[in-house]
């Protein structure tokens, strides 16, 4: 399947990894990490995300896209900051306004869609206990972004879209 690039592309190397953390000034979380390791990028993982992004691409948000981070605060400026009671559901009870757009500038843009705001991005805000980065789906079409425990839920729920089990 790999020759078929069904995987996207080969996998990262511990040193490119090394070098995007120190890039970046962190540590990545464990999931993402192995991804990279397993599968340096990756090609529409759904029709509205057509690149994850391979390391040397990776950046902080505020970096990569300034206008994604200014468009989405500017929209919440005015709004109450979501509780923690309503912020940490995931899942089908989840609403997408429950972002917090304060954490935006500092998630990891790991995904790119030409001409479209859909896009993964990863927050080191939030951590779960085990260290994994809180990950969001932010899209044009959404009133905020889905979020995730980990960039793990988030690939485990596009592939249960992928195969019609959400």
């Amino acid at each position: 399947m790999r020759r078929a690039r069904w995987l996207g592309a080969t996998g990262a190397t511990g040193e490119e990894l090394g070098t995007l953390e120190q890039r970046l000034g962190t540590v990545l979380p464990s999931s993402y990490r192995q991804f990279l390791l397993t599968s340096n990028g990756w090609l529409s993982t759904t029709p509205d995300i057509h690149r994850v992004l391979p390391v040397h691409e990776v950046g902080w948000t505020r970096n990569l896209d300034p206008e994604l981070v200014t468009n989405w605060t500017e929209g919440y400026r005015d709004t109450e900051r979501v509780g923690d009671e309503e912020y940490f559901l995931y899942g089908e009870d989840q609403s997408p306004t429950t972002l917090r757009p304060e954490y935006l500038p500092h998630t990891l843009k790991i995904s790119h869609t030409p001409n479209a705001t859909d896009v993964y991005l990863l927050n080191p805000c939030v951590l779960t206990p085990d260290g994994e980065w809180e990950a969001w789906y932010l899209a044009h079409w959404l009133p905020g972004a889905v979020r995730y425990p980990s960039f793990w839920d988030l690939m485990n729920d596009e592939y249960r879209d992928f195969h019609g089990e959400r």
